[in-house]
């Protein structure tokens, strides 16, 4: 294997897997910062509290984006398919 080609499939690989992880990601932050600010300011310090909105709210991105993300990483697995010759040169 090409020294080349193992660091820019590894470079796609990073990126790719951010690519799919960010918006449960930013979905998670922006609800658990948006619930623990109305913990804070209603006094209510119950830590169990954040879970249920947050799971939600991450189950609610996976079922929009679920056709994306299958697409996306799909075309991926393809592309690893397609570049499989090269990797044995």
């Amino acid at each position: 294997m090409n020294p080349d080609l193992a660091i820019e499939l590894f470079k796609l690989t990073i990126f790719q897997a951010l690519t799919v992880v960010a918006p449960f990601l930013l979905v998670a932050l922006t609800v658990g910062l948006v619930v623990s600010l109305i913990q804070s300011v209603t006094s209510l310090q119950e830590q169990t509290l954040v879970f249920i909105p947050k799971l939600l709210s991450v189950v609610g991105v996976f079922l929009l984006s679920a056709p994306w993300l299958v697409r996306t990483l799909s075309e991926f697995l393809i592309m690893c398919f397609a570049r499989m010759a090269d990797m044995a040169h």
